[in-house]
């Protein structure tokens, strides 16, 4: 397994190593004593799998309030995804700066995105599944959100605005400065 900063503190991609043959393949998708090594201590409590039926879905930007705040770590299961997070600790020298990762069924890649930052993605292909790992249950109560599109933080996203399929939540969800 190959654990590699992607250029914001905490944020990594995860590469495993897979095994395979003409059956299939074998591969380890999570290892706490590997991550250990790279200095990431999680406890994780909830698994969560999502379907995106439409290419061009964006869910996100998500992420939960301070004590309900979340550690994720996103792989793909069937499909692809452009998938971003952005750093919205305020007094963070990179507050406001973003990563992104093209993450797919194909690569096995995961990308671990650590408590304060916001989380989206946008599916590359219809019918994209996605399954992450979060060290804190999901709260309604603390479940909050960046618009994804906001020119402030300018996330280059591989849909336009007038292609991107949302919920109505994440439509109206309000800028970065709103956090300000």
């Amino acid at each position: 397994m190959k654990v590699e900063p992607l250029g914001l503190p905490g944020v990594f991609l995860i590469t495993p190593t897979a095994h395979g043959d003409a059956r299939g393949f074998f591969m380890e998708s999570y290892r706490r004593d590997v991550l250990l090594a790279h200095g990431v201590d999680i406890e994780f409590v909830q698994d969560n799998h999502s379907l995106s039926a439409q290419k061009g879905t964006v869910r996100g930007l998500h992420y939960q309030e301070e004590s309900m705040a979340q550690t994720k770590l996103l792989r793909v299961l069937t499909g692809s995804v452009y998938d971003v997070a952005v750093d919205i600790r305020r007094d963070s020298p990179t507050y406001g700066k973003w990563v992104g990762v093209t993450l797919s069924a194909e690569n096995r890649q995961q990308i671990l995105i650590p408590k304060g930052f916001a989380h989206g993605f946008c599916t590359l292909e219809p019918n994209t599944q996605i399954h992450y790992k979060v060290d804190a249950y999901y709260s309604s109560a603390h479940d909050r959100g960046i618009r994804w599109n906001d020119p402030a933080i300018g996330i280059d996203w591989p849909v336009t605005e007038a292609e991107a399929v949302l919920s109505a939540k994440d439509a109206a969800s309000p800028m970065l400065s709103f956090l300000e």
